[in-house]
């Protein structure tokens, strides 16, 4: 029988993100602990929202096997938002949901539902001082940067008891985030508040002060996909509990495929430990099967990165392009009037009707190439004759000898598109006489029962053996349900018959009857209480950095020892230059620049780069400044005057709404 399951420090939460309640129960079907979504509103992601009913839905389905559902309410609010905020996180919390995401600290200042609250990846948390912060005024799951390293975690777990979330897979933002305003500046769409226009996927030319270039059309500020999947025993010795998938744009195919991917290597990193003196566990219920096996190549990505886990590196960029590349497939053997020849990489590929090819053209941009219709040319020598969906001659620099990726397989596609896996919570049966007749009950991994009662003419048979093996066999046809049978246990005195037509609807009972025992059993996590009395912020000044935009979070800082207190830059009283973006990314060390690589080394052409450095795209220039000593990069630049004239007559671009409120530039207690 099953041990009663306990709450462990050494539980593992697998995070999925889900665009849709959609996507979300497929999250769950493929192994996720827990799922992040966004609500109505006040969502980083800005055409990502659901409805409190959906929601509503996703929880009632994600509870059957003890996943939770986290929403998202991290967007920084402005005053008259803010009662709007309140009333949403109480509907929320009446739907169900587990935890609130939240970024903007004025909703602890707020009467909010005792619902636990997770710091996002928006509140910049990078050190010590601020995660323990964060812990001590009522955060009970914190979200660390993505650019921290080995060393880095461990210092904050030592410091701390919350629960630690660290992303694993997906697209990077370059800027630490929440300290990304160059959306803001250029467009008037804050990445504060979901609106970003991803400024840090376009290409620049690099210019020195001298006006040489040091890049030309490089995406110098996109960066690879982040993948931790050969990190994740070290995250755990560092204090990661919770391993956060990225995406709440992705598609469902995404979905399935990452979390499938990530479930079997944290399933396989329990069992390495079972036998550990810190044994680790799954933070939900039950076991996942795949009808596939889950590969992250196939998804979009910008070809991958460990980012700085395991410290800095020159190769985290995607520089020649933020598209997907895919996979290199083959090559170009022949080109015809229509079709063009590709010798593949290996006999076991095989491309379909409807894949997505690409290649490089001689200036490195990628170049889409979709098959209307593919058909092997020679079997032996694995080459393949491929007709394109368009013209030959729009093919830019397609010729014999060009290297071809796969970005699309068309056949993984469909696979994904169909069930694709098996989600099933372990159960024991036993079935045994009862002074009524007879009695079933299920068992589950967690202790939970589920009993049903029937009749039973007691007619015996003489076969024993095919009598339980019968018994067995229809307590077994668990069917559509949530659960699969472990064992059977039959105590009956005599091996007495029972028709098929009984065993069936009683099995159906226990089932539900063990279903309803588990909603019983399901308790939401409790709201963490903050420390008493109020703790002290780590500084007594905040720059427009800290992302205040209300008044209740003015009052939060201030109550707290804070003592000046600047606007977010949101309130538009920075139009002058500053950075706009603050990274651990550096340009300058990616292009073999950076004087602690090697002192005195040379650009292009042999030439010492005179500095600052400019990113220039189209009428848009920024600059380049470096800080050594933190190893940091800020991108700095200012407003547009034309957006700062629409601001001051109240326009809002990232809410659509009018007017916008300010509060005073700089507050003092």
């Amino acid at each position: 029988m099953p041990l009663t399951a306990s709450l462990s420090d050494f539980q593992l939460e697998l995070l999925a993100p889900a665009r849709d309640v959609a996507i979300g129960i497929e999250a769950v079907n493929h192994g996720a602990d827990a799922v992040y979504i966004g609500g109505p509103s006040f969502g980083a992601r800005a055409s990502a929202d659901n409805s409190v009913a959906d929601i509503g839905n996703l929880v009632r389905y994600a509870h059957r096997f003890n996943s939770r559902i986290f929403v998202t309410l991290n967007t920084i609010l402005r005053d008259d938002e803010l009662e709007g905020a309140r009333k949403l996180a109480w509907q929320l919390y009446d739907a169900g949901a587990d935890a609130l995401i939240i970024q903007d600290m004025g909703l602890l200042e707020m009467d909010l539902p005792p619902i636990q609250l997770h710091a996002s990846t928006q509140t910049d948390i990078r050190t010590p001082e601020k995660a323990r912060f964060l812990q001590d005024v009522g955060l009970s799951q914190i979200v660390l940067a993505r650019e921290l390293t080995l060393q880095q975690i461990r210092a904050i777990r030592d410091q701390t008891h919350c629960t630690l979330e660290f992303f694993v897979h997906g697209a990077l933002c370059v800027a630490y985030s929440g300290q990304c305003y160059i959306s803001h500046a250029h467009t008037g769409r804050s990445a504060n508040r979901g609106e970003c226009s991803q400024a840090c996927r376009l290409p620049y030319q690099v210019v020195d002060s001298a006006g040489r270039f040091v890049a030309h059309d490089k995406h110098v500020l996109s960066m690879k996909d982040n993948n931790q999947s050969e990190n994740l025993a070290a995250l755990v010795d560092a204090g990661v509990r919770s391993f956060k998938i990225e995406g709440r744009y992705k598609d469902m195919g995404y979905v399935k495929n990452i979390t499938a991917h990530y479930r079997k290597l944290l399933d396989a990193l329990i069992e390495e430990r079972q036998e550990s003196h810190q044994p680790l566990a799954r933070a939900s219920s039950g076991a996942t099967t795949f009808s596939f096996t889950p590969d992250p190549n196939q998804n979009f990505n910008r070809a991958f990165t460990d980012y700085f886990v395991q410290g800095r590196k020159e190769d985290i960029g995607a520089f020649d392009s933020p598209k997907n590349a895919g996979q290199v497939i083959g090559y170009v053997t022949q080109i015809g009037q229509h079709w063009i020849e590709l010798e593949l990489n290996s006999p076991a590929l095989v491309l379909h009707n409807g894949d997505g090819l690409c290649y490089f053209d001689l200036q490195r941009e990628l170049v889409g190439l979709a098959i209307n219709r593919a058909e092997v040319a020679h079997t032996a020598k694995g080459r393949w004759r491929v007709f394109p969906k368009d013209a030959l001659e729009t093919l830019k620099d397609l010729r014999k000898g060009t290297e071809v990726n796969r970005n699309r397989d068309w056949h993984w596609v469909r696979v994904l598109e169909k069930k694709s896996s098996d989600r099933r919570i372990g159960v024991w049966a036993r079935l045994a006489e009862a002074a009524a007749g007879m009695s079933l009950t299920l068992t589950d991994e967690e202790g939970n029962t589920g009993t049903a009662h029937a009749g039973l003419i007691r007619e015996v048979s003489n076969d024993r053996a095919c009598v339980e093996a019968n018994l067995r066999e229809h307590i077994g046809k668990m069917g559509a349900s949530i659960f699969s049978i472990r064992d059977v246990q039959v105590e009956f005195a005599q091996p007495w018959f029972v028709p098929a037509s009984v065993l069936n609807p009683l099995r159906r009972e226990a089932t539900e009857a063990l279903e309803a025992a588990r909603a019983r059993a399901f308790v939401r996590p409790p709201r963490a209480q903050a420390v008493q009395p109020a703790v002290v912020f780590p500084e007594d000044t905040l720059s427009y950095l800290a992302n205040v935009f209300n008044h209740k979070a003015l009052a939060f800082y201030t109550k707290r020892g804070v003592t000046v207190v600047d606007a977010a830059y949101e309130s538009n009283e920075q139009p002058g230059e500053v950075s706009l973006m603050i990274t651990k990314h550096c340009v300058r060390f990616s292009l073999s620049l950076c004087p602690k690589q090697a002192k005195g080394v040379t650009g292009v052409q042999g030439t010492v780069r005179a500095e600052p450095l400019q990113l220039i795209n189209g009428r848009e220039k920024l600059t380049l400044r470096f800080d050594c000593k933190a190893c940091e990069m800020h991108v700095v630049g200012r407003m547009k005057a034309s957006l700062v004239n629409q601001f001051r007559a109240g326009i809002d671009h990232s809410s659509r709404e009018a007017p916008m409120p300010f509060y005073t530039k700089r507050q003092t207690r």
